[in-house]
């Protein structure tokens, strides 16, 4: 009927444009990042090889109250923080989910998980087919060890309903010819509950992590600022020390991240904060 066609028009296009907000800030807190915050912008270039151009960038004019200069440093810091050997639990600019003790329950819970996200995501070895279907690589030139490979409209529907085969972004490593899927993320808004979190993947399996406390220098201030304060690996981590830096304070950023590897043969490793690195 007319009146419902335009519905999910309208809906559909409302949908992918939140959902692309919401993911820009949620991946960028995984990747890989430059070492200088203010470095220029990434373009799209073909994968190491002789392989074709399969995807652009994320197109950083999408992003909400965040400039380019923000949307790079914040990378940056991000991902040091998300890199093998940096993160802790006790970290000033990472909250991490408490884990609770082991229950039967929820092995169970999170085995069905493993088991419904294997099977939604075995296709997907052929990356093409992720690429084909709408998966985006998420800023494809910078040395990554994983990429990830994001629908922003399974993004959009994450905030709403959670379905384990239909991960917000695929994991990949890239490989000699091409990349290897590995894994997948499940992402959830920032405002999420951890009873809302535990509902989705079990607290005693796995750690939900969001970043936190963030003071970023004024505007036009990017490239002579002190880097020792400021960013997510930045010293200064209250309101208080931010107005006396003259910074800008953001209490929370992102969204609540999960990793899976559902290949794996158990469960520590399936719901481990990075793959295994052979």
């Amino acid at each position: 009927m007319p009146a419902r066609s335009t519905f999910i028009h309208l809906a559909a296009k409302a949908g992918i444009l939140f959902g692309a907000l919401f993911l820009v800030s949620v991946l960028l807190a995984a990747i890989p990042g430059h070492h200088a915050p203010a470095a220029p912008q990434q373009e799209s270039q073909e994968p190491s090889g002789s392989q074709p151009q399969e995807s652009q960038p994320m197109d950083h004019g999408k992003m909400s109250r965040m400039d380019m200069d923000d949307a790079k440093a914040n990378e940056a810091h991000a991902v040091h923080d998300m890199t093998r050997g940096h993160i802790d639990a006790h970290n000033l600019h990472m909250r991490m989910t408490a884990m609770r003790p082991e229950a039967p329950q929820d092995t169970a819970r999170a085995n069905e998980i493993v088991a419904q996200l294997r099977s939604g995501i075995e296709k997907y070895k052929d990356y093409h087919l992720a690429l084909n279907e709408g998966y985006k690589i998420f800023l494809p030139n910078l040395p990554q060890p994983e990429y990830h490979f994001t629908n922003y409209w399974n993004g959009f529907l994450e905030g709403f309903s959670f379905d384990a085969a239909r991960p917000t972004s695929l994991l990949y490593r890239k490989t000699s010819n091409g990349y290897e899927l590995v894994g997948a993320m499940y992402t959830m808004p920032k405002r999420a509950t951890e009873e809302q979190l535990n509902a989705r993947v079990p607290l005693s399996v796995a750690m939900w992590h969001l970043h936190t406390n963030l003071c970023m220098p004024q505007k036009g201030q990017f490239r002579n600022a002190d880097w020792t304060k400021f960013g997510l690996k930045g010293s200064i981590a209250t309101e208080e020390a931010c107005d006396a830096a003259n910074g800008r304070f953001q209490p929370v950023i992102f969204g609540w991240m999960v990793h899976v590897y559902p290949f794996e043969d158990s469960l520590d490793k399936v719901f481990a904060m990075h793959h295994r690195m052979d």
